[in-house]
């Protein structure tokens, strides 16, 4: 009977620090606020031209996360991250046609969540609940270990060239 308290009483504290222990999120933006262009002339006229969007948001993306998103902390190395966000700040156009656009991708890089705000806020919402979803998920998978091989699996042998 005390055998099966202490292991309850292992497991609970078990749950207890996992659910402690939050996310580490790197927020990054694409390279949509670039600009580029050029000029030329010649003897019969001059011209030029340019193209590129809005101004880097990354810092006010960052703050935003605090914010609205306590649940998480935003770390500044993608390798120690669980998750990375990727915003896309859609720029130069008129006001209503702006779009953020935000991508999730948990720790195996794959996408948990990427769709289109108007509002930023609603954009680090919309991830931040991305994120409290699939991070249970997370912790059951490190809790479990990698994944073990197959033994039974017949080995294929490499073709010799």
């Amino acid at each position: 009977m005390k055998s099966i308290l202490a292991v309850c009483l292992v497991l609970v504290w078990a749950i207890f620090v996992a659910a402690a222990e939050k996310p580490r999120v790197y927020v990054t933006d694409s390279k949509s606020w670039e600009i580029s262009g050029g000029v030329g002339g010649s003897s019969g006229g001059f011209g030029g031209a340019d193209k590129g969007g809005a101004r880097p948001q990354t810092a006010e993306i960052i703050k935003t996360f605090g914010e609205r998103c306590p649940a998480v902390i935003v770390n500044n190395k993608q390798e120690k991250a669980d998750y990375v966000v990727l915003f896309d700040h859609e720029g130069g156009k008129e006001l209503i046609s702006r779009d953020n656009k935000v991508v999730v991708f948990n720790k195996e890089g794959d996408s948990i969540m990427s769709h289109s705000t108007r509002i930023l806020g609603n954009a680090v919402k919309d991830a931040c609940a991305a994120i409290a979803e699939d991070w249970p998920r997370q912790l059951i998978k490190a809790a479990n270990g990698p994944p073990k091989t197959d033994a039974s699996a017949p080995a294929v042998a490499k073709s010799q060239q």
